[in-house]
């Protein structure tokens, strides 16, 4: 089975981590989140996927040289200008030469789902297109799904009012296509899947859809990010959190270490320490990642945070429910308070209370 993975937007909800990296070159638990969705795919089947670039792509292509990534075999689609959904899927394909059923998935959703299932079901309906749906509490952010008893999709409504949509199942993001699909598509211009391609096939009858309670969960604002670590450190998606992560009970309660991770006299638990992280004495690390060479200092406090490689919390700092970008420093007693997003290699100054903001080099 081969796929096509669109991985190419700009990010905009996660600045200013995604100014500097693509959002799917982050780490996921220490773990590029690219890797998360490819070898989810690689699980079911999926031995060839064609990742479509827009947005940075030499970082991807340099970080997989070997064209393999999760154990899949990749190619690379770049853009020319931003074709929007369908238009990324039908250039991505056709630059793969793609000519049978084939799997769509954007590459900033993780999700457990079934592909096996949803592959059987739309061969068994004979569609052209499927859609894997997932329910939500509010729906008015996505693209609601109705369907007939058979799975038909009824309509297909972008991002109703709440208080308009006719069910809580949306589109979860993962499709499964027939290579006539790509006739529907233009060539050369934008087109969106949600507001015309799936619109149009739902109006001929041709497109279906099947509900999964499939963990899922759309990565791309700063708490959606924090809440996908989270789950991992709570168990929520199975242990260990990430490939080669080793639990070890001496230090702490659920905590997990990859590598030569330094905890000397801290309060650690539920975390995941990268290797060459360090966490001295009187910190408290809890519910956080502490990526590969990144230093909590002593007396510093991490809670419910993701501090991405080669970051610093100087001592007596408190960082809570927030992301700390790779290489950045948080000064002394500085007070970092949630939903802050701090840039690569910015320096907070000591004793600077950060409020929810998201600071930029240079800010």
């Amino acid at each position: 089975m081969r796929a096509v993975v669109l991985v190419g937007g700009e990010g905009t909800r996660l600045r200013p981590l995604t100014l500097t990296a693509p959002k799917q070159m982050l780490p996921i638990a220490e773990q590029a989140m690219i890797e998360r969705v490819l070898g989810h795919l690689a699980s079911h089947g999926v031995d060839h996927a064609v990742l479509s670039l827009g947005y940075r792509p030499d970082a991807f292509i340099n970080a997989y040289p070997a064209g393999t990534v999760a154990g899949v075999r990749v190619t690379y689609a770049v853009e020319p200008t931003p074709l929007d959904t369908a238009g990324a899927i039908g250039f991505a394909a056709r630059h793969a030469g793609i000519d049978g059923t084939f799997v769509v998935v954007n590459g900033d959703v993780l999700t457990d789902l079934d592909l096996g299932a949803l592959v059987a079901f739309h061969r068994g309906h004979g569609s052209e297109a499927t859609i894997s749906l997932t329910p939500v509490d509010d729906p008015s952010s996505f693209g609601v799904v109705p369907t007939d008893r058979d799975g038909r999709v009824q309509a297909f409504i972008e991002k109703p009012a709440r208080e308009d949509a006719s069910t809580n199942l949306i589109n979860a993001g993962t499709y499964v296509l027939e290579p006539s699909v790509l006739a529907r598509i233009p060539e050369d211009r934008r087109v969106s899947i949600e507001r015309e391609t799936f619109p149009a096939m739902a109006a001929d009858g041709s497109l279906f859809a099947l509900g999964s309670e499939a963990y899922w969960l759309d990565t791309g604002t700063p708490d959606a990010y924090l809440r996908a670590n989270d789950d991992l450190l709570m168990g929520r998606r199975g242990t260990p959190p990430a490939p080669g992560a080793v639990e070890d009970r001496s230090i702490g309660e659920g905590v997990w270490t990859m590598g030569n991770a330094d905890v000397d006299g801290a309060s650690v638990s539920r975390a995941l320490l990268g290797a060459g992280a360090t966490v001295v004495r009187d910190a408290l690390v809890e519910r956080s990642v502490i990526g590969h060479g990144a230093v909590v200092e002593e007396g510093a406090s991490v809670v419910g945070s993701v501090l991405l490689p080669g970051a610093r919390v100087a001592a007596k700092a408190t960082v809570e429910g927030s992301v700390v970008g790779p290489g950045a420093t948080v000064g002394q007693r500085c007070l970092v308070h949630p939903l802050s997003v701090i840039g690569a290699g910015v320096v907070i100054p000591s004793g600077t209370v950060v409020d929810g903001e998201r600071v930029p080099a240079g800010a």
